[in-house]
């Protein structure tokens, strides 16, 4: 009786020897969704492409299937057990993705019955900048999934039990025969948790979990900026099965202020100063966060200048100390002028070697007259 001689697993999934893990798994997408049999009923050679396809990549997406077949071909692979069909891990992934068999495959959509952390939360939460400078406790309404303490989690009716599934025997799936696949799916009547309530707790309808808003008292550290995130454990979604609650994270936003700017730890500022003030130097009120304090502005001072006052910045959020302020110089000119003022100016550009504007109009008019 004649056989039938088996091809080249690299001519089945079109390839060259050397192929890369990544190519031969493109390549045998390609082909799994063209030869698939529920895309080709009834097709026996299709059926038989497919099934080709997948023992090529059963052996050459295996390092050391690989390394045989490529020494010794075909007959390497007697008792290495080729392509196993009830082995779905990878080939779940591959054709649960193209076809949305996760839950075919058993890789998707199945309840656990073991205990699980709960989801973490986040609350954005708006601060005043002198509330971020100085810290503040404030009370969060928090909307979250909580235990039922009617069934204590459990969803059953208090007094009862989940019974194990008789569709699946509390297995959670049951094991299905597709072509020449014998695969497991997930099971419909109790969704993978191998168990089912008969009376579900009226309280939460059987789910374990109520939702409910709790009032969370978060104290905000004095020195948080614009952007910080705060934890605070165990105020998150409760868990599953007893499992333990997750985390509540509180991220931070900052409005501006009006007068400050902040970076990092450090606050600046710009002060005003008259001309004769940078000219002369004196004593100025300044603005900071703690209040007005006194800044001496020497002779000299230029537009621009900046003036540091140590400690007088933001609190280092360990409590160690706190950043500088930094005060910056803007030279206020005036505008308009009295008669006096003008005199006095106009007297200061003569020393200075300038020529005052009304002295040079008049030396313009002589120089006209001798011209004309």
């Amino acid at each position: 009786m004649a056989t039938t001689e088996k091809r080249d697993y690299y001519e089945v999934l079109g390839l060259q020897r050397g192929a890369s893990l990544d190519d031969i798994k493109k390549s045998y997408r390609k082909l799994a969704v063209k030869y698939h049999p529920d895309k080709n009923p009834g097709d026996p050679e299709a059926e038989e492409k497919f099934k080709e396809a997948a023992e090529a990549y059963g052996v050459l997406s295996d390092e050391e299937k690989r390394a045989r077949y490529d020494r010794f071909g075909h007959q390497g692979m007697s008792g290495m057990g080729g392509f196993d069909p009830n082995q779905f891990s990878d080939f779940g992934d591959i054709l649960g993705d193209l076809f949305g068999f996760g839950d075919f495959f058993g890789t998707r959509g199945r309840r656990s019955t073991r205990a699980a952390r709960g989801n973490d939360l986040r609350y954005d939460l708006t601060l005043e900048f002198n509330e971020a400078v100085w810290g503040k406790e404030i009370t969060l309404d928090v909307p979250r999934s909580a235990t039922c303490t009617t069934c204590s989690g459990s969803g059953a009716k208090p007094g009862t039990q989940p019974v194990t599934c008789t569709g699946c025997g509390g297995r959670g799936q049951i094991r299905y025969s597709q072509g020449f696949f014998a695969v497991a799916r997930t099971c419909p009547q109790c969704g993978g948790a191998g168990k089912v309530i008969k009376d579900p707790c009226a309280t939460c309808g059987g789910a374990g979990r109520v939702r409910e808003e709790k009032q969370i008292s978060v104290k905000v550290p004095a020195g948080v900026d614009d952007g910080s995130r705060l934890r605070v454990g165990a105020e998150g979604e409760a868990g599953y099965n007893g499992g333990p609650p997750g985390d509540l994270y509180v991220f931070i936003n900052v409005r501006e202020h009006e007068k400050f700017t902040r970076r990092d730890y450090d606050i600046h500022s710009e002060q005003p100063i008259t001309m004769t003030q940078a000219a002369l130097g004196g004593e100025v009120r300044t603005d900071t966060i703690d209040g007005a304090e006194s800044l001496r502005v020497p002779p000299g001072t230029q537009p621009a200048q900046v003036f540091r006052l140590r400690g007088k910045g933001v609190p280092f959020l360990d409590g160690t100390g706190r950043g500088d302020h930094y005060v910056h110089v803007a030279v206020r000119v005036p505008t308009s002028l009295n008669d006096a003022q003008r005199a006095l100016l106009e007297q200061l550009a003569t020393l200075e070697g300038e020529t005052p504007p009304g002295e040079k109009r008049m030396l313009d008019k002589v120089k006209d007259f001798f011209t004309n």
